[in-house]
């Protein structure tokens, strides 16, 4: 029995190996959910070195970074290498009204975890309106003339 080699099915299965690898290291899944007064975001890092984790802010743009570094043992024969190595990278456009300098930001369990408070200013507030005491002071007004 002859067996067909294709050598294009194995160039497209390798191309497929490795572009899910970079598919998957270029992803950070997260959770955002706004609780009172400021806004939680729950960022998925597992396995990312906690020295290498950077949030920061520049203008209306959070950027997040964190970099999973390879292990590189001598001598190993790999069977199967799916965890994904490298930089991570996210970034997120944020709207008007957040307290973007009181960020606070912790990295427990493989999770980074950002509080991103409500600005002052965009809190609803309520606002107290001034009755004016037209008939009093006519009135007033009325009595000092008589």
């Amino acid at each position: 029995m002859a067996t067909r080699f294709d050598p294009f099915q194995e160039f497209d299965r390798l191309f497929a190996q490795v572009a899910s690898a970079e598919r998957a290291s270029a992803t950070m899944p997260m959770d955002l959910y706004r609780s009172g007064d400021h806004y939680v975001l729950h960022v998925d890092l597992p396995g990312a070195d906690p020295g290498t984790i950077d949030v920061n802010v520049e203008d209306r743009t959070l950027t997040i970074r964190a970099q999973r570094t390879p292990h590189t043992e001598q001598d190993v024969q790999w069977l199967a290498k799916e965890r994904p190595v490298g930089t991570y990278a996210r970034q997120l456009t944020v709207g008007r009204g957040l307290a973007l300098d009181a960020i606070t930001a912790t990295y427990t369990d493989g999770v980074l975890t950002l509080s991103i408070p409500v600005a002052e200013e965009a809190k609803p507030r309520r606002i107290e309106v001034q009755h004016a005491g037209d008939t009093n002071q006519i009135t007033a007004e009325a009595s000092a003339d008589a």
